[in-house]
């Protein structure tokens, strides 16, 4: 199937129907490519497709309400009295769905604003909430060249100031801020630790089992949802 489709098929486990274990790949294809899987596994089954097949992923992308911020895609439309931060979708990184960003997002809303860095900030969402917010400067960094190009175009597209750079968290120098933002993976977490000045740093993206501590900070609070925590942290 890799060979036949490199742009992607769909893996569908039917276990809990039939009880075998049995699983059906499925290819979005047309009648020629219907034809090279006959001829490669001797056999399949064609369904026509709907016609608005290339919009129904739209449906898993709800907007979600945390405190006075709405985080939502560009085809629905922000609640009146919400901060609104528009995110594609399409664009990936994140679009403030997970629990980890709307924990964040929480913590977030509560400090006191001032400067802020964004570290592995994927689309950003966190980075742009903090400038809707109010607070400011905000910089992003992240080691992915495309989530660096996501962040900026979502900031434009936002209308707000954010500055965009790549860096290495286990290597390169961070810039200074007065808060920091970190939903990255709870070992990433603690490899910033020495390289952070910031006075308080808002760090998420592990599980509640996770407690990964972060050098030279105490943590002063935590927040779960759904199996999934972030952490407030202040310098000590």
């Amino acid at each position: 199937m890799l060979e036949l489709f490199p742009e992607g098929f769909e893996e569908i486990a039917f276990e809990e129907h039939r009880g075998d274990g049995s699983v059906e790949l499925a290819a979005y294809t047309n009648a020629a490519g219907e034809e090279r899987i006959w001829q490669a596994f001797g056999g399949a089954a064609a369904t026509d497709v709907e016609e608005d097949w290339q919009d129904r992923w739209r449906q898993f992308h709800k907007p979600v309400r945390v405190g006075s911020l709405w985080i939502g895609p560009p085809w629905e439309t922000p609640d009146p009295d919400a901060t609104a931060v528009v995110i594609d979708p399409g664009r990936a990184f994140g679009t403030g769905g997970h629990p980890t960003t709307q924990l964040c997002l929480g913590l977030l809303e509560r400090e006191q604003r001032g400067s802020v860095l964004d570290v592995g900030c994927g689309s950003g969402v966190l980075s742009i909430a903090a400038a809707k917010l109010g607070f400011g400067p905000v910089r992003a960094v992240d080691f992915d060249p495309q989530a660096i190009d996501a962040t900026e175009r979502n900031a434009a597209d936002n209308g707000v100031t954010v500055e965009v750079a790549r860096a290495d968290l286990r290597e390169d120098e961070l810039p200074d801020a007065e808060l920091a933002l970190a939903n990255i993976a709870a070992e990433a977490v603690a490899a910033l630790g020495p390289r952070l000045r910031a006075a308080r740093a808002i760090t998420s993206g592990y599980l509640v089992s996770d407690e990964p501590e972060l050098e030279g900070y105490r943590r002063e609070r935590r927040v779960q949802s759904g199996g999934w925590a972030a952490d407030l942290h202040v310098r000590q």
